[in-house]
């Protein structure tokens, strides 16, 4: 099991970054794969990104070239830095691993 915190939501301008984090209670070293999700009112959850254990990484493609996932195995850290935003990324953003969800960080982009 794994707890999972997201931290780094917040209002912004179009055009403008975020950067989110997540920290997890256990060493991340050894989970695969590690996700940012989100969901915006009325729709469902959607993945964003996703990081493996080596690094390799899978984003969706509204997101491409914008958002860059990352991950510090030695702090249980994972990271979406998010540049570029746009209105449609409004949503609450959720990290996922091993199947255990955080409670979510609200990013509201405003046009």
């Amino acid at each position: 099991q794994v707890q999972l915190v997201e931290s780094g939501g917040g209002l912004v301008q179009a055009g403008g970054s975020l950067r989110l984090s997540c920290a997890a209670s256990r060493s991340i070293f050894s989970i695969v794969t590690m996700g940012w999700y989100r969901q915006a009112p009325g729709n469902q959850r959607e993945l964003v990104a996703t990081i493996s254990r080596l690094g390799s990484t899978n984003y969706a493609d509204s997101v491409k070239g914008r958002f860059t996932i990352s991950r510090d195995n030695a702090k249980n850290m994972v990271y979406l830095q998010m540049n570029s935003l746009k209105p449609e990324d409004t949503a609450v953003y959720y990290c996922n691993a091993l199947n255990h969800w955080g409670r979510g960080t609200l990013v509201t982009v405003s046009s």
